[in-house]
């Protein structure tokens, strides 16, 4: 369990806005057809202007990640092609890589340099941590703050405005969800939850900047509880681009041993 730490809190990382879900997994399915009420599609245009419009993102952040009992204070860099991939390197002390991740619309790939092991699955294989409702897109968006208009897109929405702030409470595929959303029509704060468990999530986000055009949060923060499992992560930006070349580089090695 201690020499694998790394690659755990490395995929929890990957997937941290949607570890809620530890027990039993259910299958995925095709979701019924959802009328959204005229309110939800105000919002979902609202927000779709206002999320980041990117082609690639090119991010590098310091990281305080705790799984249990067990912390790490990391670099990760981070590599995204919109809809594509998401790449992920996290480097431990004296700036050596420990793990790398590659996860695509249909994949989730990972290795551990320190241990000479990977892991390579179909996408499915995160449905081991979460609810079979997450698409990569999902992910993708909330990885960057973006808010996700798949979830708006409920005929079980409410919305609170005040002078300073929009709150947004749904219900969508047996999730509960609530965004509060700053004047800037951005995200600080997100919370999921799974109806029927007793598993919570929170992530933030702050320190908001202009980079390339894109108003990104520099600070992102998660936090999640629930039968018996505590995650927690504190992320900041110390480089953020977007729509520059990139580059995901993904070969294992030969002699590296793969794990289930």
């Amino acid at each position: 369990m201690k020499r694998n730490i790394l690659t755990k809190l490395s995929l929890l990382m990957a997937v941290l806005v949607v570890l809620y879900s530890c027990g039993s997994k259910k299958q995925a399915s095709k979701p019924a057809d959802v009328v959204t009420t005229e309110k939800g599609k105000d919002l979902v245009s609202t927000y779709e202007l206002n999320n980041l419009n990117f082609i690639t993102f090119d991010g590098r952040a310091k990281a305080k990640m705790e799984l249990g009992n067990d912390s790490k204070n990391v670099t990760l860099n981070v590599r995204m092609e919109r809809d594509k991939a998401i790449w992920i390197s996290v480097t431990a002390l004296l700036g050596i890589e420990a793990v790398r991740i590659l996860i695509t619309p249909d994949s989730v790939k990972i290795m551990n340099r320190l241990n000479s092991e990977y892991i390579s699955k179909p996408f499915s294989y995160i449905y081991n941590y979460t609810n079979p409702g997450i698409s990569f897109r999902m992910l993708q968006d909330i990885l960057v703050g973006n808010i996700s208009t798949e979830m708006l897109r409920t005929d079980q929405l409410q919305v609170a405005t005040s002078d300073a702030d929009v709150q947004v409470i749904g219900v969508k595929d047996g999730l509960t969800f609530h965004y509060g959303v700053n004047k800037q029509n951005r995200p600080f704060i997100f919370n999921l939850m799974e109806i029927g468990k007793d598993t919570k999530m929170e992530a933030t986000y702050s320190d908001y900047a202009v980079i390339d055009g894109h108003n990104f949060p520099q600070r992102f923060t998660l936090n999640i509880e629930g039968n018996g499992v505590k995650v927690a992560s504190d992320m900041l930006y110390n480089k953020s681009e977007f729509n520059k070349t990139v580059e995901l580089p993904f070969t294992i090695p030969s002699r590296y041993k793969a794990i289930n």
